[in-house]
């Protein structure tokens, strides 16, 4: 009998569970380890933060659904990872054993990179908000309540070293949408200020014809951007930002104004994750070999925005790669798969495609890309906008809840419609 412990119930997390458990015998035990005890579905906070959504609306608590699927569940965070003896040790000192390990674990918020940025709770300086936790999104939504009182300039963006561009332009859509909507758009600027090195770079090198498209949405919302943007520090109501040009060398300083802003930040190793010896790059993001498991230690693997991806290109200004939804849930299916090898005797094979498919809203309509797959050269590669997207994305928030309340990581309909458009999990 093996014991899994899942550190993270996050988007990959929580269906790799329910995947894990469909495949293996009952004699193997699985535990999902987790800082809080509820789930956030992360691409609907942009929506939290503007009032179209409430907390009750994207979160469910973990420990019913699991327990009725005869999975275990601890909503503590982990302190300390002990690879050698196979062993977490927990916040309140508690230890758990396990056999296999999967790191889900999400990113850490690199907010102190750029001084004064990010939400305090967050470590951050507290100029700037984020959208990357319900949390922040709902502090966001409270002080838009009071912006909207008496408007002014808004900032949107991300950060140096960022590697999550899309939510950032979804996020800036989804606000020009609203203040349109309230008759207030005309008292409020809005510069969106990116460490890309063009617009619609989204840190994929771009995806079809995402340039030209995301520019010309930008024109038509009256949004002034500036690119290969160094951010270096955030003040009350300024941010200073270094432009660069295409060789790395500064072009121009701004300081830009606003009464009201979101940049989204680059990402780091958690901490726990981060410290255990060879298992990280520099980042604290897991190495891992095209198995997805850890070059360092054969029984730890790991998926999601955690792992290590080189950039696809180098830029003037950092810019990561970044993880999908189903690029992430294609990581936990070759993981599930090669588990279950694992405890028969075989050798892992199954390798994620890593195909990236992403709906973006922009309020009253939307964005859609795919990118097979995810790292060029691709075998497709096409960006397209329309009202479908944003019905798309709504019934894609609906499904997904539904699917991890029922408890299945794949739906037979789901495999069947992918399939039908050549998009899989696993690499044939």
């Amino acid at each position: 009998m093996a014991h899994i412990v899942i550190m993270g119930a996050g988007i990959g997390g929580m269906p790799a569970a329910y995947e894990l458990r469909e495949m293996l015998p009952p004699e193997h035990r699985i535990t999902v380890v987790n800082t809080t005890d509820y789930f956030q579905f992360v691409p609907s906070n942009p929506w939290v933060a503007v009032g179209w959504r409430d907390r009750e609306a994207v979160t469910l608590p973990i420990a019913p659904y699991l327990t009725r699927k005869k999975i275990g569940f601890i909503a503590k965070a982990v302190t300390v990872i002990d690879a050698d003896a196979n062993k977490l040790t927990l916040v309140d000192g508690e230890t758990l054993d396990y056999d296999y390990l999967v790191i889900a674990t999400g990113p850490k918020l690199a907010f102190d990179e750029v001084a004064g940025a990010g939400p305090v709770a967050s470590g951050g300086g507290g100029m700037t908000h984020s959208i990357c936790h319900i949390d922040h999104a709902q502090a966001f939504f409270a002080d838009y309540q009071k912006f909207l009182e008496n408007p002014g300039p808004l900032v949107i963006g991300a950060m140096p070293g960022a590697s999550c561009f899309g939510p950032a332009y979804e996020f800036a859509f989804i606000l020009d949408t609203d203040l349109r909507r309230r008759k207030l758009r005309h008292k409020v600027p809005m510069t969106f200020v990116t460490s890309e090195p063009y617009i619609g770079h989204l840190g994929l090198g771009g995806v079809g014809d995402s340039k030209s498209m995301l520019e010309s949405e930008l024109r038509g919302r009256d949004m002034k951007w500036i690119t290969n943007a160094k951010t270096t520090r955030v003040e009350e109501g300024k941010m200073f930002v270094t432009q660069l040009d295409d060789q790395g060398n500064p072009l121009k300083d701004h300081e830009v104004g606003f009464k009201l802003s979101m940049m989204l930040p680059a990402f780091k190793g958690v901490d726990a994750v981060a410290a255990v010896p060879k298992l990280c790059n520099p980042r604290g993001m897991v190495l891992i070999d095209e198995f997805q498991r850890s070059k360092a230690y054969r029984n730890i693997f790991s998926a999601g925005v955690c792992v290590a991806i080189p950039p696809v290109e180098v830029t003037p200004v950092a810019t990561g790669t970044p993880k999908t939804g189903y690029m992430i849930e294609s990581m936990m299916t070759a993981i599930c798969h090669n588990l279950a090898d694992e405890l028969v005797g075989k050798s892992a094979v199954a390798k994620g495609t890593w195909n990236a498919v992403c709906l973006a809203d922009m309020g009253d309509t939307g964005a859609a890309f795919v990118a097979l797959p995810q790292i060029p050269p691709r075998n497709v590669n096409w960006f397209k906008k329309g009202k479908w997207v944003h019905l798309a994305k709504i019934a894609y928030e609906k499904y997904f809840m539904r699917k991890l309340k029922k408890g299945t990581s794949e739906p037979i309909y789901e495999k069947y419609i992918m399939g039908l458009l050549g998009i899989n999990r696993l690499n044939k």
